[in-house]
C-alpha cells in the first residue's frame, strides 16, 4: 500500500503542508506542471502547524494565512506552489501518536480506548 507523502513548505510566518498520493506522481508533476493537480494531490486542502515544522497537529490553513504567505486565497494556486517548491517529508508521520496526550493522569504510557 502506498501511503501519502507530506510536502512541506517553510513559510515566513507559518509552515504549510499538502499531501500527495505518491512520489512518482510528485516527480511527474514537477517535470510537467500541466498535469492536473487532481492526479497528484490526496486532499485539496492546505494544512499548517502553528507550532512550526512538519510534525505535530496539522490544522487547515485559513484564507488569511494563505493570502499573507502566498499573496492569494486561491487554494489551487497555493497547492501548486507548495508541490513545486516544497520538500517531500515522506518519513514524517501522518498520524503522530507518540506526542499525543491520551490520559495525562494515568502516566505517559497509558492509552485508553
Amino acid at each position: 500500500m502506498v501511503s501519502p507523502h507530506k510536502i512541506f513548505y517553510k513559510g515566513e510566518e507559518n509552515d504549510f503542508v499538502v499531501f500527495v498520493e505518491d512520489r512518482e506522481a510528485l516527480d511527474k508533476f514537477r517535470e510537467d506542471s500541466s498535469i492536473p493537480l487532481v492526479d497528484v494531490i490526496s486532499v485539496f486542502q492546505v494544512f499548517t502547524n502553528r507550532q512550526g515544522g512538519v510534525e505535530g497537529q496539522l490544522l487547515q490553513a485559513s484564507k488569511t494565512e494563505l493570502e499573507n504567505e502566498f499573496g492569494t486565497k486561491n487554494t489551487d494556486e497555493v497547492i501548486k506552489k507548495i508541490v513545486l517548491e516544497g520538500s517531500d517529508k515522506s518519513n514524517a508521520s501522518i498520524n503522530n501518536r507518540k506526542f499525543n496526550s491520551h490520559n495525562d493522569s494515568m502516566g505517559p504510557d497509558a492509552i485508553t480506548n
